[in-house]
């Protein structure tokens, strides 16, 4: 696949060793070349997100998305154990996101609607349920690869750390056939009403293993009945132990930074805030996008 890169492409030639980092310390990112993926002269990241400021980025992005499409303007993305976002960024404006929601005891968002149906998937031996939510792409960015990398690190990241064997996701009816010629999800039931966004939704499924099979029948070039697809222009199989160990690194990194202790006393720390009501007002905005 041509627009694949190449981890030794971002290091000096006495340092191309495959151990190095070749990430954020603040969050896992992929970096990608960006004539592959039409972005040309410009910086292209694919990330694993863990702070607010990039939360906050991408929630903006959905919300201009779906406002624009009549589905409201006040949607939340949670940041929690259970829910796990990716941003497409060019130039480190976010131009994609999607977030994977992995079952919990609370459940998943398309529960409210279709309960019932994915019940019966919780209930065969074995089965660990997900969903793919959130998903918005700034139209201006037309890049399949971008949102083919995009979708192959979700899978590469819940794979391996969630062990999910069933992919669910709420769709408009319009965007059905996108994600049956695309990604080979298959519809489950019939159209029934999602009231956060006030609109018709159809539920679909692919199964977890089934995305395997795709990626590997894509990179021997034996998937030519699926030339619209998404997957030939995933990531190499060989390149996704890569891929996860510098997602994992990076963000337990993250992780340990968000943790360590102040080296002073929160007693110690001084403020004054000249503005009381402007201050609240920017608390409110900030907090709107978290749950």
């Amino acid at each position: 696949m041509s627009y694949l890169w190449k981890f030794e492409d971002y290091l000096p030639a006495d340092r191309r060793n495959i151990s190095d980092r070749l990430i954020s310390v603040e969050t896992g990112s992929i970096k990608l070349r960006s004539a592959d993926t039409g972005c040309e002269g410009q910086n292209v990241t694919v990330r694993l997100v863990v702070t607010g400021e990039k939360i906050q980025a991408a929630c903006d992005l959905v919300n201009e998305r779906y406002g624009w499409r009549g589905y409201g303007a006040n949607h939340r993305i949670v940041m929690d154990a259970h829910h796990i976002t990716f941003t497409a960024e060019v130039d480190d404006a976010v131009v994609g996101t999607i977030t994977l929601a992995i079952d919990s005891p609370h459940g998943l968002a398309a529960d409210s609607a279709f309960g019932d149906a994915i019940d019966g998937f919780r209930a065969r031996p074995g089965a660990k349920v997900c969903e793919l939510t959130k998903f918005a792409f700034d139209p201006a960015v037309q890049s399949k690869a971008l949102m083919a990398t995009l979708f192959h690190i979700v899978f590469v990241y819940g794979r391996r750390t969630y062990a999910c064997t069933d992919l669910f996701i709420e769709v408009n009816p319009r965007h059905v056939r996108f994600y049956e010629t695309m990604l080979g999800f298959e519809r489950v039931g019939s159209l029934r009403q999602n009231d956060s966004v006030a609109a018709p939704a159809q539920l679909m499924w692919l199964k977890v293993d089934a995305i395997r099979e795709h990626i590997n029948r894509a990179a021997a070039g034996t998937d030519g009945s699926r030339a619209r697809s998404l997957y030939p222009l995933f990531f190499s199989p060989a390149d996704e132990n890569g891929i996860y160990q510098r997602l994992v690194d990076a963000t337990a990194r993250a992780q340990v930074t968000a943790t360590r202790p102040s080296p002073r006393p929160v007693t110690e720390a001084r403020y004054t805030i000249r503005n009381p009501a402007r201050f609240r007002k920017a608390r409110a905005h900030a907090a709107a996008c978290f749950q």
